[in-house]
């Protein structure tokens, strides 16, 4: 990538970030549209998203990002539903989008020469979901945290079954005639190699942040970590992404916890959430640019039923993932979920890199690339532009209106303190007639009694709530400590190391106080 192409692409994304606060429009799915413009005027040449230049730069850091930041017992709490979605659901996914296509194309006698080995082929192309936008949603418009958890755990872990199912598809429609049993031991030779690199390497970087305190070097380590376990997964012959999730995991959960500081911590999260945003920002951007419209076009029917059997293999999984939870569980999900689960498996640009790395011997291998392009293409704009409505219309965010509504009347009680505030000010001047005053002090005050009053009515049907006041108060105070030691020390009343261990304190109770207004759960995306 050229240095003009990457600082066009910052700005670009950046341009896009803003719109898309403004519009209220899903991040990724700004940036799919705003590559779609740019590919269309050619103002620039950008770089090819090709799979070298995916696995050296966006995945590993991408991967270990979300695997640095979510909570391992979150994660185990529901281990069982993301293993099955991620594993057997994978498997089960690739087989039916094959099952539902190939007998409907020789019936429309759409894509000839498209037989069943290119049907499993796509399959295991678009078996990987792409969560990036539908969770940044969730986190802005207040869906359940559990439900977020499903989708971000599952596709932590489906992205290495689906590289290492697609390799072995490859291999099997090649001719390779390995027999079932031989394809499920070399399934789990790479997964459980992976899973070994990734751990070794994780705890002997969390080991190695144990024993030093200084932020830069450790979060360096971080980064040797993501792209490190990535790189000798793949040299070894195992799956580099099964590696890096686990190294993620190991150094959020446990050497980030039991060896950072709490400041050094905070400082690693959002140098990892910055991580996220500049590597989704361009990898999201080149997807726009590398997906060719007319090309799409010529193929739009075939297309259309594609992206329909893969929709319709992704709610068999999800129904019977459910159904399985439902037997073993007492709290198994509610039906509600089910449709989001499955609308929310978004595809992305692991599958797009996937069809451009087929042989170029493979027969039918340009329609595959086209249709894979258009069925990613479908999935972030219908999908991401279509998720807030579904959870609305399924109930699923009622609490942030209620938190919206709080904020609210909670501002105007501020706005009519801060008015009286400055009545009684004016009173003192003496400079505006006292009945003037007083009327519009009657007034101030009648909306200030009526703001207090419905704030009451909040807290009484909203036990969440005076939590939520708790939290912020406390967290007022924890600030308002901060500022004092900040300025005790600007005043020469406390040494460097005084300081930092003041501050160090401070910083640990808040991080204690309220983990969901820490970066490692304010992230990924703006929109």
């Amino acid at each position: 990538m050229d240095t003009e192409s990457f600082v066009l692409l910052f700005v670009v994304a950046t341009a896009v970030a803003i719109g898309a606060r403004r519009f209220r429009l899903p991040y990724t799915v700004a940036l799919v549209l705003a590559g779609l413009a740019l590919g269309l005027v050619r103002l620039f040449a950008p770089p090819d998203l090709t799979k070298e230049l995916l696995y050296s730069v966006f995945l590993p850091g991408l991967l270990f990002e979300a695997a640095f930041h979510i909570d391992f017992n979150d994660f185990w709490r529901e281990r069982s539903a993301i293993a099955a979605l991620a594993v057997p659901g994978v498997a089960a996914s690739i087989a039916l989008t094959a099952v539902f296509l190939e007998p409907v194309l020789q019936t429309l006698e759409l894509g000839q020469g498209f037989g069943w080995r290119h049907a499993v082929v796509f399959g295991a192309l678009i078996a990987a979901t792409d969560p990036i936008a539908v969770v940044a949603m969730f986190k802005s418009i207040g869906a359940p945290h559990r439900l977020s958890i499903l989708i971000e755990g599952e596709s932590l872990l489906n992205d290495g079954t689906a590289i290492v199912l697609y390799a072995l598809v490859l291999d099997f429609v090649s001719g390779d005639r390995m027999s079932t049993v031989g394809l499920a031991v070399e399934f789990v030779r790479i997964v459980g190699g992976g899973l070994a690199v990734g751990v070794l390497i994780g705890l002997g970087i969390s080991q190695v942040i144990r024993q030093i305190d200084d932020p830069m070097i450790e979060i360096t380590l971080t980064t040797i970590a993501a792209y490190g376990s990535f790189l000798a997964g793949e040299r070894f012959g195992f799956s580099g992404v099964i590696a890096t999730v686990s190294a993620g995991m190991l150094c959020g959960n446990y050497g980030a916890r039991t060896g950072m500081s709490p400041s050094t911590r905070i400082a690693a999260e959002s140098f990892w959430e910055y991580v996220s945003f500049a590597l989704n920002s361009i990898v999201f951007l080149l997807v726009g640019l590398r997906v060719h419209v007319v090309e799409l076009a010529s193929s739009w029917q075939l297309i259309l039923v594609a992206y329909a059997a893969v929709t319709l293999a992704r709610a068999g999984v999800v129904f019977g993932v459910s159904v399985l939870e439902r037997a073993h569980r007492s709290d198994a999900w509610p039906s509600s979920w089910r449709a989001v689960l499955t609308w929310g498996g978004m595809r992305g640009s692991l599958s797009m890199v996937l069809a451009l790395a087929l042989p170029p011997a493979l027969a039918q291998r340009d329609l595959l690339t086209t249709v894979t392009f258009g069925v990613v293409l479908l999935s972030i704009l219908v999908q991401g532009l279509t998720m807030k409505p579904l959870l609305e219309r399924l109930g699923l965010v009622r609490r942030r209106e209620a938190q919206m509504k709080y904020q609210i009347t909670r501002g105007e009680l501020h706005m009519t303190q801060a008015a009286l505030a400055e009545i009684e000010q004016m009173e003192r001047q003496q400079a505006t007639s006292p009945m003037v005053l007083r009327e519009l002090r009657e007034e101030y005050e009648t909306r200030s009694r009526e703001a207090a009053t419905a704030i009451e009515e909040l807290r009484l049907k909203q036990d969440d709530l005076r939590a939520e006041e708790s939290v912020r108060a406390r967290r007022q105070a924890l600030l308002a400590e901060k500022e004092a030691v900040l300025a005790d020390f600007h005043l020469g009343l406390l040494s460097e190391e005084a300081e930092r261990t003041l501050l160090a304190s401070v910083d640990a109770r808040l991080a204690e106080l309220d983990p969901e207004s820490q970066p490692s759960n304010a992230r990924r995306q703006v929109g």
